[in-house]
């Protein structure tokens, strides 16, 4: 499992995935796995500030669609 943050909304989604999997394994020492969790609700939180992000994007686009052309 890579260290480095991904950027992309499907590098958080893969690597939570991964994060959970490794978590639900059970054979993680209590530290590794307290680390691992801390960084699943870290990419968490920027996966909820993204699509947060591209709903904004899209009300915007449904606006600007819903407006008499000038």
């Amino acid at each position: 499992m890579s260290e480095e943050e991904p950027q992309r909304f499907e590098e958080i989604i893969d690597t939570l995935e991964e994060l959970v999997r490794a978590l639900e394994g059970g054979e993680l020492p209590l530290e590794e796995a307290l680390r691992l969790y801390e960084r699943g609700v870290g990419l968490a939180r920027k996966g909820h500030t993204l699509l947060e992000g591209a709903e904004r994007r899209v009300e915007e686009l449904q606006r600007a669609l819903a407006e008499p052309p000038s």
